[in-house]
C-alpha cells in the first residue's frame, strides 16, 4: 500500500517570502513613504487653510482686512468680534433652531431612506426598477427649480416664517434612498432575510432586527451628511424665515455686517461660530463613524 505525501514547499518560494518586509505579508502594517506623507501634509494644510483664514479675519478689524497684503496672522480682536457677532445675530436662538431642523431632518431621512433602500434592494415588486429610476432622476433636477411651487404650497399652509416650513420639505432624500440601496445590496445577504422569515419574523421585525443593525455604518455616514447639509442650508430658510425672529444659523449670519461698508470681520466671526458646532460633531462622532464603516466592510 502506497501513500502519497503532499510535496513540501519549494525552498526558493520560502526564501522569497522570508525576504519580504513584514508590511507586505498577511496581517502586516503598511507604512507610507516620504512622498505619501508629504502629499498628506499638503492636503491637510489646504483643507485647514479656509478655517484658519476665517479665524484670522475674525480676529482683525475691517480696516486691516481691506489692506494689501491681507493679514496672515491672528490679531487681538477675536473674542471681541465673536461676542459682537453672537449678540447682533442672536446666534444662541439660531443655534437652537438649526439644531432642531438639522436633527429632525437627519433622523427622518436616515430612517425612511433605510426602509426604502431595503425595499429597493431586497424586495421584489412590480415596477421596482422604474421607480428607482424615477428616484435617481429627481437627483438630476436642480433644487432651485422647485423653490417657487414649494413656496406656494408653504404659503397656502400658512407656514411662512415658521420652522416647519424648513423641516417638512427636507424629510426625504433621493440621495439617501440611493445610498442605502447600494449599501444594502452588498452588506445584507439574502440568506439572513430568508432565515428571519423562516423563524416567523414579520416584515417590520426583519427591518428592525436585521436591516437596521446591518445598515448601522451607512446610517451613521448618511446621518452625518444630512445633518451637515441641513445645517449649511441657506437658500430655502432665507426665503421662508426672513421675517421671523428665529432664523437658522446661516440666515442669521447673513444679516451680519449690513451697511454701506459691510464689516467683514464680523461676518467672518459669525461664520466661524457657525462652523464650530460641526467641528465638535465631527470630533465626537468621527471615530465611531469610521469604526462603523470598517466594521461593516469586514462583515460584508
Amino acid at each position: 500500500m502506497t501513500t502519497t505525501d503532499t510535496p513540501p514547499a519549494a525552498p526558493a518560494e520560502k526564501q522569497k517570502l522570508s525576504r519580504l518586509p513584514k508590511s507586505a505579508r498577511a496581517g502586516g502594517t503598511l507604512h507610507g513613504g516620504p512622498v505619501a506623507y508629504a502629499i498628506l501634509v499638503v492636503f491637510t494644510i489646504g483643507s485647514l487653510f479656509p478655517l484658519v483664514w476665517t479665524a484670522i479675519a475674525a480676529s482683525r478689524d475691517n480696516q486691516r482686512l481691506a489692506q494689501t497684503p491681507p493679514p496672515f496672522w491672528f490679531g487681538s480682536n477675536l473674542f471681541k468680534n465673536l461676542e459682537i457677532a453672537w449678540k447682533d445675530a442672536n446666534l444662541g436662538e439660531a443655534f437652537l433652531n438649526t439644531t432642531i431642523v438639522a436633527g429632525i431632518s437627519a433622523v427622518t431621512i436616515v430612517v425612511l431612506s433605510t426602509i426604502a433602500g431595503f425595499a429597493f434592494a431586497k424586495l421584489r415588486f412590480r415596477g421596482r426598477n422604474a421607480m428607482m429610476l424615477i428616484v435617481i432622476g429627481t437627483m438630476m433636477v436642480p433644487p432651485q427649480l422647485s423653490v417657487i411651487p414649494l413656496y406656494m404650497m408653504v404659503a397656502k399652509l400658512d407656514w411662512t416664517d415658521q420652522l416647519q416650513a424648513v423641516i417638512f420639505p427636507s424629510l426625504v432624500s433621493a440621495f439617501g434612498v440611493f445610498f442605502m440601496r447600494q449599501y444594502l445590496l452588498q452588506a445584507l445577504p439574502d440568506e439572513i432575510i430568508e432565515a428571519a422569515r423562516v423563524d416567523g419574523a414579520s416584515s417590520w421585525r426583519v427591518v428592525w432586527h436585521v436591516v437596521f443593525p446591518a445598515a448601522r455604518p451607512a446610517m451613521a455616514v448618511l446621518g452625518m451628511l444630512m445633518f451637515v447639509q441641513a445645517w449649511n442650508d441657506f437658500l430655502w430658510p432665507f426665503l421662508v424665515l426672513t421675517q421671523s425672529g428665529n432664523p437658522t444659523v446661516q440666515v442669521a449670519v447673513a444679516g451680519l455686517g449690513r451697511g454701506y461698508t459691510p464689516d467683514q470681520s464680523l461676518i467672518m466671526a459669525g461664520a466661524l461660530l457657525g462652523t464650530l458646532p460641526l467641528l465638535l460633531v465631527f470630533a465626537i462622532f468621527g471615530k465611531q463613524i469610521v469604526g462603523g464603516i470598517m466594521q461593516g466592510a469586514v462583515k460584508g
